[in-house]
């Protein structure tokens, strides 16, 4: 891969790869720390479902320590386009976003080399009992030890009050991804229990996650329609040693507030 340098030093870079309509996380590379010519050789399998609507969907991220990863650029490749058992080398620039009339398309981003092969299944290799689910499997003998899943579980709040409305959702961001729980209106407890997932490749025992719980109006003409309500970070080390936690979090920058989360380390081994 070649990329355009930034500003402020060195670039991090990473990639997520998805298939368009699917709701199956994304598959995200190591990270490449300082390297604006990164390479990475890592095989990922994408199941396909539909290969006349669905595409593969590349986006590379400049990784950060603190705060929300910037997007370097991105490009899509139809599966309909790709031939059948046949690998196929592809370079292609990288564009922030697929829109064919944006004029920042023009912006030299870089570009992104890979190998693709579509392997269409035949009737015979379909399991019978074949069903989509959105369950994460389980990882296949042989895959490394210090694999595993974080799981998130938001559970509730109380006592969060905003100065022009109350309509909270909690806002969480991991090694720069960033979730949402939907919104609840007026409520100054309001419980979500909602669950987000990451696969991680080894226990983030040095990482932290952010939770923000924030106020979003609808109405026009609000001076404010977006409120931070408080916020936490929470280290992640308890949770790797004990593999569950769970525990109510007082807010910083509220008066009374407190969240109430759990998270769990699953490994495969």
């Amino acid at each position: 891969m070649k990329l355009r340098k930034k500003l402020m030093g060195a670039s991090d870079p990473y990639v997520k790869l998805k298939l368009t309509e699917d709701r199956v996380p994304s598959k995200k590379t190591t990270v490449r720390h300082r390297n604006l010519n990164p390479e990475w050789y890592e095989e990922f399998n994408l199941v396909v479902k539909d290969p006349e609507l669905q595409a593969l969907e590349i986006n590379v991220f400049d990784w950060e320590q603190v705060g929300k990863h910037d997007k370097m650029g991105m490009n899509v490749i139809p599966v309909k386009d790709l031939p059948h058992d046949e690998p196929k080398v592809m370079t292609l620039d990288l564009l922030k976003n697929m829109d064919l009339n944006d004029v920042t398309n023009e912006k030299l981003r870089g570009q992104i080399v890979l190998k693709v092969t579509y392997k269409p299944f035949k009737e015979e290799d379909i399991p019978k009992d074949f069903e989509e689910t959105n369950e994460v499997e389980k990882a296949p003998e042989g895959t490394p030890s210090g694999r595993g899943m974080l799981v998130v579980i938001v559970h509730s709040a109380e006592d969060v009050e905003g100065k022009h409305h109350t309509n909270p959702y909690v806002c969480l961001i991991f090694r720069g991804e960033e979730r949402k729980t939907k919104y609840v209106k007026k409520n100054r407890d309001p419980r979500w229990e909602e669950e987000f997932t990451f696969m991680l490749e080894e226990p983030p025992m040095d990482d932290r996650i952010h939770f923000e719980v924030v106020s979003s109006s609808s109405r026009i003409g609000l001076l404010h329609p977006k409120e931070i309500l408080g916020y936490v970070d929470i280290n992640l080390a308890d949770v790797i040693n004990n593999k569950r936690i769970k525990e109510k979090y007082h807010l910083i920058d509220s008066k009374n507030g407190k969240i109430q989360i759990e998270m769990q380390w699953r490994t495969f081994s």
